[in-house]
C-alpha cells in the first residue's frame, strides 16, 4: 500500500514515523486520531514484526515436541503474516530469516499433527528454531517426510515476494523483469499444485531466481537478471 509514513497526532502534537512502529495510533497518548505529513504517498508493505524463538529452544529438552511444534509454528505464522518486502520505498532482498520462519511454520504444523516424531525429524525441526536468527538447515539435511513441507515453504515465502516484486515494479517500470516475473509465477504454481512434494535442491533453485531478481531490481546489476533466467531455465 502506499502511505504518507511521517504521521503527528492530532490529540497531542506528537510526530512519529509509521515506518518504524508500524502503528497509526500515537505512541505517547495512545490517539487514534493522526494525520500523515509527507507531501507524497509512499509505497511500504513491511511491518515491524519480530521473532523470537529463544523461549522455545530452551525447552526442546524438556516440552512434549507436539506442544512445542504447535507453539512455533503459532510465533512463525505471527511473523509471517503480513510480511512485506518494500520499505518506505525501498525493495529488500528475500531474508533467510522469513525464509526460514515461513519453513517453520509448515515443517512445525506438520509435526503437530503426528502422533509420533522421528528422531532425525525432530533434529530438523530443532535447526529450523534458529529461524529469528537467520538459519535454515541445509538441503541435504532435509529428512524425506518433511520435503514436501520444505518444498511448499519455499514456494509461497517466493510468491509473496513476487508479489511486491510486482508492486515495486509498478511503482519502477522495467519492461526487462517481465518475462522473468512471469516464469517465476508459472514455477510457484507448479510446485504448489505438488503440494511442495519437489526435490530441495529444486525448490532452492526457485528462491535463488527470485532472490537474483530482486537484486537486479535493488542494485541494477544485469548479471543478476541473467542468472536468474539461467536458474529458471534449470527448474523447466
Amino acid at each position: 500500500m502506499k502511505i504518507r509514513g511521517q504521521r503527528e497526532c492530532k490529540a497531542c502534537g506528537t510526530h512519529w514515523s509509521y515506518y518504524e512502529t508500524g502503528e497509526t495510533s500515537c505512541p505517547s497518548c495512545g490517539s487514534h486520531h493522526s494525520v500523515g505529513t509527507d507531501d507524497e504517498r509512499t509505497l511500504h508493505t513491511a511491518t515491524s514484526a519480530t521473532l523470537d524463538l529463544t523461549p522455545l529452544r530452551g525447552n526442546v529438552d524438556s516440552e512434549p515436541i507436539g506442544r512445542l511444534a504447535d507453539r512455533a509454528s503459532d510465533r512463525a505464522r505471527g511473523f509471517t503474516r503480513g510480511y512485506g518486502f518494500i520499505d518506505a520505498g525501498r525493495l529488500r532482498p528475500l531474508d533467510d530469516a522469513y525464509l526460514a520462519a515461513m519453513e517453520l511454520k509448515h515443517v512445525a504444523a506438520e509435526l503437530g499433527r503426528r502422533l509420533t516424531v522421528d528422531e532425525d525429524e525432530e533434529w530438523y525441526f530443532s535447526g529450523l528454531l534458529r529461524a529469528d536468527e537467520g538459519d535454515r538447515p541445509d538441503n541435504d539435511s532435509v529428512p524425506r517426510s518433511l520435503r514436501a513441507a520444505r518444498g511448499l515453504a519455499c514456494a509461497n515465502a517466493v510468491r509473496e515476494y513476487r508479489a511486491d516484486l510486482r508492486s515495486y515494479v509498478q511503482e519502477h517500470p522495467d519492461s526487462a523483469v517481465d518475462g522473468a516475473l512471469e516464469r517465476l509465477g508459472t514455477h510457484i504454481k507448479r510446485i504448489r499444485a505438488l503440494d511442495g512434494d519437489v526435490p530441495p535442491p529444486e525448490a532452492e533453485r526457485l528462491v535463488a531466481a527470485a532472490r537474483s531478481i530482486g537484486r537486479y531490481l535493488i542494485d541494477g546489476d544485469e548479471g543478476e537478471l541473467t542468472l536468474a533466467e539461467s536458474r529458471l531455465d534449470s527448474l523447466e
